[in-house]
């Protein structure tokens, strides 16, 4: 990590330091710097904010907006909520973990993708349904997964 970018840090920590209820702010500003809230980021927060670890760290794990290690290029986002489920998704994840070498909730090793499951995406009548970076791909099959990622290689 960069000092430039540490400095950043600190010149928003300065800033909302006398202000109660501080610290999701401060952390969303470092994920805006950094892209990820990594061990290393929230340790500099606690130790600055004086603050423990652990405040920062159940923070950053409870809300879903923040991740603790940077995103890829592109998110793929797989809905595993039950009428994606039951029509088959799994099978659809299953062929982006092989074709990706990735596990569900990592980055490729190229920073490419990030794969990700999420609970529901609001597209039940079009399931199974997965997104990339917001584009919605409907009724997806296995066979589908190639020809999908190609758009984004």
């Amino acid at each position: 990590m960069s000092e430039g970018k540490f400095g950043q840090l600190q010149a928003v920590i300065d800033e909302y330091k006398d202000t109660k209820g501080s610290l999701m702010p401060v952390m969303q500003k470092a994920q805006g710097i950094f892209g990820a809230l990594t061990f290393e980021v929230q340790n500099f927060i606690a130790e600055k904010m004086d603050i423990p670890m652990t405040d920062v760290y159940g923070v950053a794990t409870f809300y879903s907006q923040f991740a603790l290690e940077p995103k890829g290029e592109h998110v793929i986002s797989v809905c595993l909520g039950t009428a994606c489920y039951v029509r088959g998704v799994q099978a659809v994840l299953d062929r982006l973990v092989e074709e990706l070498d990735v596990e569900v909730g990592k980055t490729t090793k190229d920073r490419k993708f990030t794969l990700e499951a999420t609970r529901c995406l609001g597209c039940c009548g079009l399931a199974p349904v997965m997104t990339i970076d917001g584009n919605v791909y409907a009724r997806m099959t296995p066979e589908d997964v190639t020809r999908v990622l190609k758009e984004y290689s």
